[in-house]
C-alpha cells in the first residue's frame, strides 16, 4: 500500500479502514448499506479490494475460506440490524472450525436511548448478539478505542486459538472526525512451545510405544511437515479430522484418511498404547459419535489450554503452536537415543488392512459415488482447492474418498455444519488465489441455501465448477427419517433445472448422466470465465 498521510482527525469510518490497511488487510468481503457509507468511502484508498456477494452470509463464508486458505485473516462489511443477524451463521461456523475472520458493522448512535424509536435496523443489542457466537463482540466509542478494538483482534487471531470477532462502530462515530494519534498495531509475540519436563515425559511414551498412532486436526495445518515426519519416524499410522484433510498426504502409505468415524479405526485407536493429537477437538462431529474409551497414553497439542480438559482429557497436555511444539518434541525423540526411526516397525500392512475394513463398513452406500469423485481427482491439479458442503455427497463421498495432499486444500463446515458453504467459500478462495483451481461440491439442497451467490461469480468472471450431486432434497434428513420407521415428511424437493438457473444468473450450466461426461464437463468449466454449474442426478440405494 502506498504511504497514506497522517491526518490529525480522522472519521470513525476512516479509522476502521485505516486501521485494517496497517494490519495488511487488502481485501474485503461485504455488502453497503445505508449506515455503513463512511467505512465503503475509503476502501479504495487505503488499497482494499472488495467483493461484494449478494447475501451477508455469502460474504462471512467467502472471508471464512479466504482465511482459511491464506492463513491471514478474512474480512467482512455489513450494515446494521439484519445484515448482521444475516452474517451470524457464518460467525458461528467460523468460531466452531476456528477461523479468524472479523466482521465490521455500524451499530445505533452513542447516545441512542435503550427504549425502542423505531431507527431504520434497530434490535436490542447488535453486541449481544454477535457475543453469543464469536470470541468477542466490541462497541467502540471513539476513534481511538476502534484502533485499539482492531488490534485486541488482531492480537487473539495470532496469539491463540483463532476466533471471528465482531466489532460496531456507532453511527454518529462513522461520520464524526475526532483527533487521531498513530494506529495501534497487534504486538508481534513468540509462538506458545510446552515446557521442556512435560516434553521429555511425550518422548519417553513415543519412544516406547508398541502401537503409536497420530490424530490430526485443523490446529495441525501449519505443521505439515512436522506431522510427515513424526509419522514416518515412529511408523505410526495417520487418521484426520476433516479440517486436517490432506495435512499429510492421503496417498502416503500411512495415511488413513479422515475416518475418525469409522468403527474399525475406531476400535483401532481404542487398542494403541500411544495417541498424539494435534489441534483436533476429538469431538462428536469428528468421531460422528461419543469419543472411544483408550487405552493409551493420550498426548495432546493444542494452542487453547481448555481442550487439554474436552472431550477426551490428556494425560500429557503440550499446550503451544502445533509447529514449534513439534519441533520441540522431535528433538527430545532425538536427543537420547538417537534417531527414533531407525527401529520403527513397518506398520503399512496394517493400514492397508484399516483402509479396506473401513471401506467395506460403507460399500455399499457409497459406491455409486466413488466414480464422480474419481472422474473429478483425475482433473484436478494437486494443489486445487476444494470447498464442501453440509452434504451427502461431502461427508460421505469426497470427505472419505477424494484424496487431498499437503499442495492441496479441502474446507468444509464441520462443528456447526451449516448449509450453503461451498459456493461462497469457493469465491472467497478464488479470489485469494486467483490462477489455482477451486472447485465447489454441493447438494441440491444445500445449494439453494447461497445459490444467489452464482450471481457473484458471474460478475467476477471466475472459472468456478459448482458440482452439484442431486438426490431430490434433503437426502440425509430423509435417510435419518426411514431408519427412525418415519414417513419422510418435507424432505423431497421439487425438481429445479439447476444449470439453467445457472444461466440465467450470467454463467454455464450442464447436466451430466456418467463420470467420463463429469469429466470433459469440469475440464471444460476449469478455463471457461465464470460459474459452471454441473449436476450429478443420485440414485441412491434404498
Amino acid at each position: 500500500m502506498s504511504e497514506q498521510p497522517r491526518p490529525t482527525s480522522l472519521t470513525g469510518g476512516e479509522a476502521v479502514v485505516r486501521a485494517l490497511a496497517e494490519h495488511g488487510v487488502t481485501q474485503a468481503f461485504g455488502i453497503p448499506g445505508t449506515h455503513n457509507l463512511e467505512i465503503y468511502r475509503h476502501l479504495d484508498p487505503y488499497g482494499i479490494a472488495h467483493v461484494t456477494p449478494r447475501h451477508e452470509q455469502g460474504a462471512g463464508y467467502a472471508a471464512d475460506a479466504y482465511a482459511r486458505v491464506t492463513g491471514r485473516p478474512g474480512v467482512a462489511i455489513t450494515t446494521t440490524g439484519p445484515a448482521l443477524m444475516n452474517i451470524a451463521a457464518a460467525v458461528g461456523q467460523a468460531y466452531s472450525d476456528s477461523v479468524p475472520i472479523l466482521v465490521v458493522s455500524p451499530g445505533m448512535p452513542l447516545r441512542h436511548p435503550r427504549q425502542s424509536t423505531g431507527l431504520l435496523h434497530e434490535m436490542r443489542s447488535q453486541t449481544e448478539a454477535l457475543r453469543g457466537v464469536s470470541a468477542f463482540s466490541h462497541r467502540a466509542s471513539t476513534v481511538e478505542e476502534i484502533f485499539s478494538a482492531v488490534a485486541r483482534a488482531f492480537t487473539l487471531f495470532r496469539t491463540g486459538r483463532p476466533r471471528p470477532a465482531h466489532i460496531e462502530v456507532p453511527l454518529d462515530l462513522l461520520e464524526k472526525p475526532e483527533p487521531a494519534g498513530p494506529v495501534r498495531l497487534a504486538p508481534p509475540t513468540p509462538a506458545l512451545c510446552p515446557s521442556l519436563p512435560v516434553l521429555r515425559d511425550a518422548a519417553r511414551v513415543l519412544r516406547s510405544a508398541r502401537q503409536p498412532a497420530l490424530v490430526l486436526g485443523g490446529g495441525a495445518r501449519n505443521a505439515a511437515a512436522q506431522c510427515l515426519t513424526l509419522a514416518e519416524e515412529l511408523g505410526a499410522p495417520v487418521v484426520t479430522t476433516a479440517n486436517g484433510k490432506g495435512i499429510v498426504d492421503e496417498t502416503h502409505p500411512l495415511s488413513l484418511g479422515v475416518s475418525l468415524h469409522s468403527p474399525s479405526v475406531q476400535q483401532w485407536l481404542a487398542g494403541c498404547d500411544a495417541v498424539l493429537a494435534v489441534g483436533t477437538e476429538l469431538a462428536e462431529s469428528d468421531l460422528w459419535s461419543a469419543p472411544p474409551a483408550l487405552r493409551a497414553t493420550l498426548i495432546r497439542v493444542d494452542v487453547d489450554p481448555d481442550q487439554m480438559y474436552a472431550g477426551l482429557p490428556a494425560q500429557l497436555p503440550l499446550v503451544g503452536d502445533a509447529r514449534t511444539t513439534l519441533d520441540a518434541l522431535q528433538q527430545q525423540l532425538a536427543e537420547p537415543h538417537g534417531a527414533p526411526g531407525s527401529g520403527a516397525p513397518d506398520r503399512t500392512g496394517a493400514v492397508r488392512a484399516l483402509r479396506a475394513g473401513r471401506d467395506a463398513e460403507t460399500a455399499e452406500r457409497d459406491a455409486h459415488r466413488l466414480p464422480y469423485l474419481q472422474a473429478v481427482r483425475t482433473v484436478l491439479d494437486a494443489d486445487a482447492i476444494l470447498t464442501s458442503d453440509s452434504a451427502q455427497c461431502c461427508y460421505y463421498g469426497a470427505i472419505p474418498h477424494l484424496p487431498v495432499g499437503p499442495a492441496g486444500r479441502y474446507l468444509h463446515p464441520t462443528g456447526f455444519g451449516t448449509l450453503g458453504y461451498a459456493l461462497p467459500a469457493a469465491i472467497g478462495a478464488k479470489t485469494a488465489y486467483p490462477a489455482r483451481q477451486v472447485v465447489a461440491l454441493s447438494g441440491d439442497g444445500g445449494l439453494q441455501f447461497s445459490v444467489q451467490e452464482l450471481a457473484t461469480a458471474a460478475q467476477l468472471r471466475l472459472p468456478l465448477p459448482v458440482v452439484v450431486f442431486d438426490n431430490g432434497g434433503y437426502g440425509e434428513i430423509r435417510d435419518e427419517m426411514a431408519a427412525r420407521g418415519d414417513t419422510p415428511t418435507a424432505v423431497d424437493l421439487p425438481s429445479v433445472d439447476l444449470p439453467a438457473l445457472a444461466r440465467a444468473y450470467g454463467g454455464h450450466g450442464v447436466h451430466t448422466d456418467s463420470p467420463e461426461a463429469l469429466t470433459r464437463a469440469l475440464s471444460l468449466a476449469l478455463t471457461t470465465p465464470g460459474p459452471t454449474l454441473i449436476t450429478v442426478t443420485e440414485e441412491t440405494p434404498r
